[in-house]
């Protein structure tokens, strides 16, 4: 998929989360991510973080960061 398209898509998920009540919408931006998108997805994702993560949304950032974390863990 092509980096503008992921970034819109996780930046469209971003945005819904952030109408949510509560405070953890990073926790569920990470587990929208992980629940829905398939591992290749997720790697862009990383890459794209890791390659400085223009155009994210920072609550993609940190979910982005959660699962990075969650998966060392494992």
């Amino acid at each position: 998929m092509s980096p503008e398209k992921m970034v819109h898509m996780a930046n469209q998920i971003a945005t819904f989360f952030k109408t949510q009540p509560g405070t953890d919408q990073a926790v569920r931006v990470a587990l929208h991510l992980t629940d829905y998108w398939e591992p290749r997805m997720l790697a862009q994702l990383h890459a794209h973080v890791s390659a400085g993560g223009e155009g994210l949304d920072d609550l993609v950032t940190a979910a982005a960061a959660r699962i990075a974390e969650a998966r060392e863990r494992i």
